[in-house]
């Protein structure tokens, strides 16, 4: 025993079971929020039951079992429902009934006391809006511009329905590029006139070049006017075609409802679908998580506003991080004088990766934003004030933030590199002839780059997770636009972004309606954990190409 303890033996076998634990737990944490977030977009079956009211009365319900639990009868008891004596548990059940426009709650519990035996009506619809949440209920006729065209008994009804919302879902999309794209984009050069006239008047210009500018704007503005004139036509047309056609359902109870197609963003039978018809039914909504902009307060639709402005906002900060980390390592490790203020300084460099984030972004609120920001519309925006362009929050902040947050992890993982290179290669360069410049920057810091891509990894890791300084500095609830458009200078740095750290705070925390945000927190977080390990595979790629196209100069 001695003889083995003495081996190490025991201490391998001891790092292998902690890797081992640790790898079974991120594998069981990824695996546990896949399943609960990914797993809301399968379309589930509805079910129809009755169940007892506290007061006895018997009431229909439709809809998705979301989920069950086993509670105390006594529990149940004291609530003032009727449950038998000798019974000790009851199971309770959560359902998804939609219909918010209805029900004022689209979750309930439910308990199986009194519970008819649920049924799977094959007829029973579910569909997505784009206001008030899913609805839950059967059809009833299909109208257009008021006349019934077809009844849920005719056997072609299903295929006009979806034909007619693939329809509206259609011209609902070209409404929005056009409001978006071609609206924007007249708004935009409008907006350049009004701030090129104000630039004139606040560089004093003489009466006759401001009638000259007037006289130029005013052709202009009449141009961009006559093009929003014919732009609006066709969405005005676009909207008259897409109030065409009405569904009309009944609901559980029997009440009628009249839903809209251009509400509809889709309408499927759960009950009427294979295998099949639903995996192709979650790739699509899955695609659309991933695709689409977020609605009803984060609730439904997608997060790829979120997606982009965390990608977009992680590249800057690596644009501006990576030079001036490089070269503040190169000058602390290669230039700079060894003794004690050179200690100093590095000591608070690494004190700098311990300051909480919530201060950086308290910094980056008051200097970057008021005090650079303020400078800068003064000296280059002057037009645009009071209305301020780089004084409030915005990409450019958010990304230069995070650059100084991550920025210690940078110099310190360079310095590393550049301390792990042979004093022997340094030597021989400087024994060829070459200068200490030339040795420096010709053979040590492509070395180096190995060491260099490891502190950009980490700072992505880092600064792809951020959430408290982000708040301060330019990530808001919901943009209204992407900073990325056809718009020149293209890259709006000014503008605010959405975040996927920061939308998950957002709809786990502040979401009106917490179960139907539930899901989404867990699809959130497993797709930004996804994205970091998409930016990390990159830049380790990057990093190990780099390491082998070095390796036989450091053996």
């Amino acid at each position: 025993m001695k003889h083995w303890l003495k081996s190490g033996a025991p201490w391998v076998w001891l790092n292998g079971g902690a890797v081992a634990v640790c790898m079974v737990m991120v594998v069981g944490l990824i695996g546990l929020i896949a399943i609960r977030g990914f797993g809301h977009f399968w379309p589930a079956d509805v079910v129809q039951m009755t169940v007892v009211e506290r007061d006895g009365t018997s009431v229909a319900i439709l809809g998705e079992e979301v989920r069950s639990e086993v509670v105390p009868a006594a529990l149940v008891r004291g609530a003032g429902y009727n449950v038998p004596e000798a019974q000790e548990l009851v199971t309770r059940y959560l359902v998804k009934q939609g219909n918010r426009d209805i029900n004022a709650r689209d979750f309930n519990w439910y308990l199986d006391v009194g519970m008819s035996e649920w049924q799977k009506p094959e007829n029973a619809m579910v569909i997505e809006r784009r206001e008030w949440g899913n609805f839950y209920g059967f059809p009833v006729a299909l109208l257009e511009n008021g006349e019934v065209i077809a009844t849920a008994q005719d056997n072609t009804f299903w295929d006009q329905v979806q034909q007619r919302v693939a329809r509206s879902v259609a011209l609902h999309n070209e409404i929005r590029h056009i409001e978006k794209v071609d609206i924007g984009r007249i708004n935009h050069k409008l907006e350049r006139i009004r701030l090129d006239r104000r630039g004139l008047e606040l560089d004093g210009a003489d009466s006759a070049r401001m009638a000259e500018a007037d006289a130029e704007f005013s052709a202009l503005r009449a141009e961009l006017d006559e093009q929003y004139r014919v732009v609006k036509a066709e969405r005005d047309e676009l909207y008259r075609q897409l109030k065409r056609d009405t569904l009309k359902a009944q609901v559980v109870d029997g009440q009628a409802v009249s839903i809209a197609l251009q509400n509809i963003v889709r309408l499927t039978r759960p009950n009427a679908m294979g295998v099949f018809a639903k995996m192709g039914q979650y790739v699509e909504r899955f695609w659309e998580f991933l695709s689409d902009e977020p609605r009803e307060a984060n609730t439904e639709g997608g997060i790829f506003p979120a997606i982009f402005g965390t990608v977009t906002m992680v590249i800057v900060m690596s644009i501006i991080v990576t030079p001036f980390g490089v070269l503040a390592a190169i000058y602390l490790r290669e230039y700079a004088k060894q003794g004690p203020v050179l200690r100093v300084i590095r000591i608070s460099v690494y004190n700098l990766a311990g300051v909480p984030s919530i201060v950086y972004g308290v910094f980056g609120l008051g200097f970057f934003v008021y005090f650079l920001g303020g400078s800068l519309d003064e000296l280059f925006y002057r037009e645009s004030l009071p209305a301020p362009t780089f004084g409030t929050p915005g990409l450019f902040w958010a990304s230069l933030t995070l650059a100084l947050l991550t920025l210690p992890v940078v110099i310190v993982s360079t310095e590393e590199g550049l301390s792990r290179i042979p004093t022997t290669i340094r030597q021989g360069s400087l024994a060829l002839g070459a200068t200490k410049a030339e040795t420096l920057w010709k053979v040590v810091v492509p070395l180096a780059t190995p060491a260099m891509m490891t502190g950009l990894i980490l700072a992505i890791a880092r600064a792809a997770g951020e959430v408290a300084p982000l708040m301060l500095v330019g990530v808001v609830k919901l943009a209204p636009s992407l900073p990325l458009d056809g718009n020149y200078p293209y890259l709006h740095l000014d503008q605010k972004i959405m975040h996927l750290g920061f939308h998950i705070y957002d709809v786990g925390f502040q979401s009106p309606n917490v179960e139907a945000a539930r899901p989404l927190v867990y699809a959130t977080a497993l797709t930004l954990v996804m994205l970091i390990i998409v930016l990390n595979l990159a830049a380790i790629r990057i990093r190990n190409s780099l390491r082998e196209k070095y390796r036989s100069a450091s053996d």
